[in-house]
């Protein structure tokens, strides 16, 4: 059982009793109020992170070694799009789980992370090998 989806609404739910229960119906809305005021803050965020994401190609980043070196497991997507200001490019078929997407840089590096349930699972960093190497 998944309960990232079960506590936000019963969290929800409990303010909105104790603000009915503290002042009736002007308790009731002001927390009403703050939780569409949080709602709107966390939209305003997408938008400004798509916003930024549509300006840059599919799956480029400027460093992918930076992006390794920040990459935490158990950040959602949006987080991680937010770092690299870029959609990453989907390496796995639509809607399946885990989704695996890549993002390369200029050089020919690249990471590729998997995301299990929407969260950041595992990642690695592939970098082309020198000229000379074996």
């Amino acid at each position: 059982m998944n309960l990232r989806k079960i506590v936000p609404p019963i969290l929800v739910l409990l303010l909105l009793v104790a603000g009915w229960r503290s002042a009736g119906m002007q308790g009731l809305l002001v927390a009403v109020g703050g939780v569409l005021m949080w709602g709107l803050l966390h939209f305003t965020r997408l938008m400004n992170v798509m916003h930024k994401a549509a300006k840059r190609p599919i799956g480029h980043v400027a460093s992918a070694v930076m992006l390794n070196a920040k990459l935490k497991p158990g950040v959602n997507l949006m987080h991680v799009v937010a770092m690299t200001r870029a959609l990453g490019q989907l390496l796995s078929a639509p809607g399946e789980d885990p989704e695996v997407y890549r993002w390369t840089d200029a050089g020919g590096s690249h990471v590729t992370c998997e995301f299990r349930q929407g969260r950041l699972a595992q990642w690695r960093l592939e970098r082309p090998g020198a000229a000379g190497e074996p």
